[in-house]
């Protein structure tokens, strides 16, 4: 069990890591995206003059929101769960049921992260997107044209990190599994400040 600590230690910092600036980042995606949908209905409704950018503005900002914050939720338990066979389980058997299921989700985390590769470069990650610009001059006189790729990176991203949180996650029931589940360290919750 000293090998799977040495190998929990720095993967639980790291998520930590990642997952702090994930939150961070997709803090500031939720921002702009509900900043340009409010912009886009004022203009919308008040100036009777729709803007062609906003809406895939929004979507950008979300689908980066959601790859960057979903593996916080992950790895604090913040996805809908029916766990109450879990909690009934003694804790070495609730541990190998854990095991089993994140070995599950772990080849749809794995199937997923070749899609959104896939998505990135694909056909679709090719182009790109059809009113997302950004600024290549201080005075504005020149644009580039933001590739769909980036958006799909969101994909790529967000998967990478949900597998870094999931080996870690499998790890912690594995050393539930041997009697070991007091030896783990605590995971803060960024949102409560407390030990899980």
């Amino acid at each position: 069990m000293g090998g799977v600590l040495a190998v929990l230690g720095p993967l639980g910092r790291l998520n930590a890591a990642l997952c702090t600036a994930g939150r961070a980042i997709g803090v500031a995606a939720i921002a702009v995206m509900v900043a340009v949908t409010l912009l886009q209905v004022v203009m919308r409704y008040v100036f009777n003059n729709a803007l062609p950018w906003p809406d895939e503005a929004a979507r950008f900002c979300m689908l980066w929101m959601t790859g960057l914050m979903a593996p916080t939720a992950l790895r604090h338990g913040g996805f809908v769960a029916i766990d109450s066979l879990l909690m009934a389980l003694p804790v070495r058997l609730s541990s190998l049921l854990s095991l089993i299921l994140l070995s599950i989700a772990m080849l749809v985390l794995v199937m997923g992260l070749s899609i959104g590769w896939a998505e990135v470069n694909g056909l679709g990650g090719r182009f790109d997107t059809a009113s997302l610009y950004l600024p290549t001059s201080w005075g504005f006189d020149s644009w580039y044209r933001i590739p769909r790729s980036w958006m799909m990176l969101s994909l790529v991203v967000g998967f990478a990190m949900l597998i870094l949180v999931n080996l870690e996650l499998m790890l912690r029931a594995l050393m539930g599994l041997f009697g070991a589940a007091d030896r783990l360290p605590m995971v803060r919750n960024p949102v409560l400040g407390s030990a899980e």
